[in-house]
């Protein structure tokens, strides 16, 4: 048995490097845009009511509807690698949460609320906001509490 797993391995041997490698790209880019995102987010991204859509108010809705479709086949692109990196060398949940970030779905405004109410999270968000100079964000939980101001 272990034999075959042996010989299996060494003849996708190829497929292994290549997924190697693009665990490794993965690694590099969320390290590089994590950061960015996080830094350029609005203070009140987490506890405002309701969002507008990043596309209104802007000309060309067959534009923007294409590259809604874009990001979110982008986003199930990164959620399937976040998930192979769970057993693979990378950042697998960092890319799974870019992955949702990018991808649009009902209830996702309430899954970021829960999952950035953390403290752990927000505090990790406010460190990097903060080594950059800008303001820290206002979490969903300080708002419950009355330590934020209502969105």
């Amino acid at each position: 048995m272990v034999a075959d797993v042996t010989s299996w391995i060494q003849e996708h041997q190829e497929f292994f490097q290549q997924l190697g490698f693009f665990s490794l790209v993965m690694f590099v880019a969320t390290l590089v845009a994590l950061p960015i995102v996080v830094i350029m987010l609005p203070e009140d991204y987490f506890v405002r009511q309701k969002r507008q859509p990043a596309h209104s108010g802007r000309k060309h809705p067959l534009f923007w509807g294409l590259v809604s479709v874009f990001k979110n086949i982008l986003g199930l692109i990164l959620i399937v690698a976040g998930i192979a990196m769970l057993i693979l060398p990378g950042q697998g949940l960092v890319t799974i949460l870019i992955g949702l970030a990018l991808t649009n779905f009902p209830g996702k405004y309430a899954l970021e609320r829960r999952i950035s109410g953390q403290p752990k999270v927000g505090a990790t968000l406010n460190t990097v906001r903060r080594w950059a100079g800008r303001t820290p964000l206002i979490m969903p939980a300080e708002e419950q509490r009355g330590l934020g101001p209502p969105a």
